[in-house]
């Protein structure tokens, strides 16, 4: 059994090491590397789910794919949100959250206007709904920047919303 999990770590080391150099040679990948808790393994699958990003209309249609926009039962002119829906892509959603968590547990050493954004969240809301609601952001400024073909602006990732 030992040998086995030897094989199976080379196995995954050298997966990893393929789909490493995969992203580097594709521009949109390196791009989406830029994001903060986007790594080469969510960078390759969030460039094969976008495409061009014209499949989508806006961000929002992208992260609802994902199943990380919250559910709605609002009626007369009564908003009620509930939690996210965990329909569509449950792998690149589980990937998303994850890049999500690993940010937040360094934003207190950072001072840029995302961080400041998350230390506010987290002080009103719990933490794993500023996890989501980090994880959706990301997903709505991959799709910017894979639908628009431009580079990531930290500065104006605090003030989409």
């Amino acid at each position: 059994m030992a040998e086995d999990l030897r094989y199976l770590d080379d196995r995954i080391k050298s997966l990893d090491e393929k789909i490493t150099e995969n992203v580097q040679k594709a521009p949109v990948a390196r791009r989406l590397m830029t994001l903060r808790g986007v790594g080469p393994l969510t960078a390759s699958a969030l460039s094969g789910a976008l495409g061009d990003g014209k499949a989508f209309r806006k961000g929002r249609d992208f992260a609802a794919s994902l199943g990380l926009t919250p559910r709605q039962h609002s009626t007369g002119g009564r908003e009620r949100l509930l939690g996210i829906s965990k329909r569509g892509d449950g792998y690149l959603r589980k990937l998303l959250v994850h890049g999500a968590r690993a940010v937040l547990r360094h934003v207190d050493r950072k001072s840029d206007g995302l961080s400041h954004w998350l230390k506010c969240l987290v002080n009103r809301k719990h933490i794993n709904v500023a996890t989501v609601a980090l994880a959706n952001k990301t997903a709505r400024i991959a799709w910017a920047l894979v639908a628009n073909e431009t580079a990531y602006d930290e500065t104006l990732a605090a003030a989409s919303r």
